[in-house]
């Protein structure tokens, strides 16, 4: 079932998201200061890209103590606008029945927009 939901999700506007994450990866990735955030990006792509099957966790992360510094300079510079960008396909998709699995995956997607330092994804 995972694998049906993530084609359905790829062919209906997932694989264009993804991307864009990606290229958004490869433009932070170009400064040393924007590394960190340009890693977050690939991980965003690749839950984004196949959402269905997968579990956001919080945990320890690569950057340590400065996880809350990078989530605040991730929501200032971006994070919000990603989660409401979320949040509103969510809520658009939740008025069917059939756009409730979608919805789903947005709204699980939309703390790891807000905040993805600190985050794992499993699965």
């Amino acid at each position: 079932m995972n694998f049906m939901g993530n084609l359905i999700w790829i062919i209906f506007g997932g694989f264009f998201a993804a991307m864009g994450y990606v290229i958004g990866g490869f433009l932070l990735c170009c400064t040393i200061i924007g590394i960190p955030f340009g890693v977050q990006c690939f991980k965003l792509a690749s839950v984004v890209l196949w959402p269905f099957g997968k579990q956001i966790v919080s945990g320890s992360s690569a950057t340590g103590c400065l996880s809350p510094i990078f989530n605040i300079i991730w929501l200032i510079c971006g994070g919000w606008y990603i989660a409401l960008c979320h949040l509103f396909f969510g809520l658009l998709l939740a008025i069917t029945i059939i756009g409730l699995p979608f919805a789903n995956q947005h709204f699980k997607l939309l703390p790891l927009s807000l905040m993805p330092f600190g985050k794992r994804v499993i699965g």
